[in-house]
């Protein structure tokens, strides 16, 4: 084992001054130069919240120590950086002067002789760091980690890491075990196993954590580690490990995260706690803040801007990925939202704009198209006999009920093509007319067959089931999408007919239930395609219609899916062809379904 205090004395004779404050201890050039060079204000505002603890005083020989060893007890472990010294970037060396540095006087009870001492620990006893992705927090708090575990480590001084899951939590603890691996020093008193790490000179566990408060009661950490604060879905782990620190005289929490979604309730909470900490709102001076993140007035797209809130940036991120990104985050709403949530640490809302209606726009190349594609007698009409998927999305009474056939290319160049047919029953068209202001749009897209209206009140499912019957006769379809909610029948009527008609095959069909799960990939892949003109619409005017006030959701790891039942208005139609994307996805090339000679429709 080694000690940073070796050769450096615990306290110094400034330690015994009652205070520090700004006169005994000025402001140094590498906090000045943090604040006023890189804008990083969290630095200066540290720096005097720990000057004003009473008694504090700031130890330069202990800073500047760890500082230079860093490079010579650490190692990078991914990538191109594999085996490299750590060499603190700015960011990071000012982050280590001043958790290492600052201490202050705790006066406790002499355990041999029971009187009262005064011993000096660092003030700061929690870090919270809060910085956009790639930019390394895993690897500095592996290093981190491993510093206050194992170079100022204690007899039986256990460690834990956690995160929202073990997966994640094993991108810290994986990274410890790799750096002790390359370390001459650490490798002889480290043993490094599947789940915890080892020093058997001072009974010294660190341990990989389930993200789960249960069962952690009566652990006495002396460092925990805690990865993706924006994904907790509770602080009671957090807590648990906290509430056992009573015994210790200096434990480390080292906390990290990225901005999430406003509705990520735990992790807002934690961010919003951390504004309030760092700016006086809240007195905590144990806990030290550290927030890379562009303000919600300041304009995204400034690359000064992107160049501040990524300290990192050159080593990773590069600049060339970051601008790639933000081109991609120009082309719609919702990549604008992913890019500012991981790129620039902003806290995001979970629906979105989904693509920008020109972009739609320009997905057809004739804009009347859709006029003549379903047509069985019109120039221009899809071919009998064409490949394609359909889906069909249900309803009763209110929302559209959609069919959506996607067409396969039949040359080189050709892009897929998408046809719709939408249901509605007459009574709902009429409502919905008047209550839209849209009764001209209604009665037109009724004319032109794109609207089929259905006598009476509620949507009959024996109109969606002729139409695929006729689609069946007429083109090869491959593979039936279909949302099982409210469209039961549909399938059972299909496969098992109470009439003269075939039942066609059980495994033309596909259950698509909604949600990321299912539709998550699709709706990506769907969208590349739209952004890059890969998709042929035909115009259709209901798709478009839908697509101007299409909003897609996230969860909490940003897959996203169209929302369905948050938008304003109808949606069903673009759902319907985000499904066609999944079946494509999901069919080789060599997949057909073979029709019966003998099929028809009934009369």
């Amino acid at each position: 084992m080694e000690s940073i205090e070796s050769g450096h004395p615990a306290a110094s004779e400034i330690a015994l001054q009652p205070a520090a404050g700004a006169g005994l201890y000025p402001e140094p050039e590498w906090i000045t130069r943090a604040a006023d060079e890189f804008g990083w204000a969290w630095a200066r505002q540290n720096w005097q919240r720990a000057s004003r603890v009473h008694g504090a005083w700031f130890d330069v020989a202990k800073a500047d120590a760890v500082v230079e060893a860093f490079p010579g007890w650490f190692t990078l472990t991914t990538l191109r950086f594999a085996g490299k010294p750590f060499r603190l970037q700015f960011w990071q060396e000012v982050i280590v002067r001043l958790l290492v540095g600052w201490k202050a006087p705790n006066e406790i009870l002499d355990p041999e002789t029971l009187r009262p001492i005064v011993v000096h620990v660092r003030v700061f006893q929690e870090l919270r760091l809060w910085v956009p992705r790639k930019n390394g927090k895993s690897e500095f708090f592996a290093a981190l980690a491993l510093y206050f575990w194992y170079y100022e480590g204690s007899y039986r001084g256990t460690g834990f890491v956690f995160a929202h899951d073990e997966a994640q939590a094993r991108e810290v603890f994986d990274k410890m075990g790799d750096m002790v691996g390359n370390s001459p020093t650490m490798k002889k008193a480290v043993r490094v196993l599947n789940r915890q790490l080892w020093v058997q000179k001072i009974k010294a566990p660190f341990r990989l954590m389930p993200g789960k408060a249960k069962g952690k009661q009566g652990r006495a950490p002396a460092v925990t580690v805690g990865d993706e604060m924006e994904e907790w879905v509770s602080r009671a782990l957090a807590d648990a490990l906290r509430q056992g620190e009573g015994a210790q005289l200096q434990p480390m929490r080292l906390y990290a995260g990225t901005a999430g979604l406003k509705t990520q309730v735990v992790g807002r909470e934690l961010y919003q706690e951390s504004e309030k900490l760092l700016d006086g709102r809240l007195d905590d001076p144990s806990v030290m803040v550290v927030i890379f993140a562009a303000g919600e007035e300041e304009d995204w797209k400034d690359n000064n801007i992107i160049k501040r809130v990524n300290p990192s940036i050159g080593l990773s991120p590069t600049m060339k990925f970051l601008l790639s990104e933000k081109a991609k985050a120009l082309e719609s709403p919702r990549a604008e939202a992913e890019f500012r949530r991981y790129h620039l640490n902003q806290w995001i809302e979970d629906l979105v704009r989904w693509i920008p209606i020109k972009t739609w726009d320009a997905c057809c190349e004739d804009k009347d198209a859709w006029r003549v594609w379903g047509d069985e007698t019109a120039d221009g009409r899809i071919a009998a006999g064409r490949s394609c998927v359909m889906s069909f999305d249900s309803t009763q009474n209110f929302d559209f009920a959609q069919i959506c056939w996607r067409f396969d290319p039949e040359k080189p160049g050709e892009k897929p093509k998408l046809l719709w047919k939408f249901f509605l029953p007459v009574a709902t068209i009429a409502a919905r007319g008047r209550a839209e202001n849209k009764i001209n749009d209604f009665d037109f897209w009724v004319k032109s067959g794109l609207l089929v209206a259905i006598p009476g009140e509620v949507f009959e499912l024996r109109y969606a089931i002729a139409e695929v019957r006729k689609s069946m006769q007429r083109w090869n379809v491959r593979k039936i999408g279909y949302d099982p909610f409210q469209a039961a029948p549909f399938y059972s009527e299909l496969v098992n007919p109470q009439t003269e008609d075939r039942a066609l095959p059980e495994d033309l069909f596909a259950v698509l239930r909604f949600g990321t799960k299912t539709l998550g990939p699709p709706t990506k892949e769907f969208e590349r395609k739209i952004l890059g003109g890969e998709i042929d619409h035909g115009g259709n005017p209901i798709a478009r219609w839908m697509m101007t006030h299409c909003h897609v959701r996230f969860d909490e790891n940003m897959n996203f899916v169209p929302a369905k039942k948050r938008s304003v208005q109808s949606i069903d139609g673009i759902v319907g062809a985000v499904m066609t994307e999944a079946m494509a996805m999901a069919l080789p090339d060599t997949t057909i379904v073979t029709i019966p000679d003998n099929y028809r429709i009934s009369a």
